[in-house]
């Protein structure tokens, strides 16, 4: 996953000495329909039929490893809710602290179609988030 430009200067200026930042104590998986942007926005999440973000806690204990070569990885399975109607075509995935700030985003491999009774899903290190965008 890329940082975004919110992320990135949160760490930045706390790194040189600026104002401390919190960070989140739970992210929110969300699923776009449309590919982010660096700043952050752009993002279309699916409206309707089941879709809701998965929150998922901020901790080295069960949800992300240590970084190694200035990436880390979820340590566990991140499942969203089964779908009950069309999702649209989702495009992108992401992590944000709250409904409008997102702080890493990636666009899948291949564009995912959601129909009727359709789960998404991604296996424990299957999420590498870094410190580009």
């Amino acid at each position: 996953m890329s940082i975004t430009y919110l992320a990135s200067g949160s760490i930045l200026n706390y790194n040189f000495g600026a104002t401390a930042y919190t960070a989140p104590t739970n992210y929110y998986v969300g699923l776009s329909t449309t590919h982010i942007s660096s700043s952050g926005s752009n993002a279309t999440p699916p409206v309707g039929y089941g879709y809701a973000r998965v929150v998922i806690t901020n901790d080295k204990a069960t949800t992300f490893g240590l970084a190694s070569s200035g990436c880390l990885v979820n340590k566990a399975v991140i499942t969203f809710p089964v779908s009950s109607g069309s999702w649209g075509t989702i495009l992108d995935v992401y992590l944000a602290d709250s409904a409008s700030s997102i702080w890493y985003f990636q666009a899948l491999g291949t564009p995912t179609v959601v129909q009727s009774g359709t789960t998404i899903s991604f296996a424990a290190s299957a999420i590498a988030i870094s410190m580009t965008n």
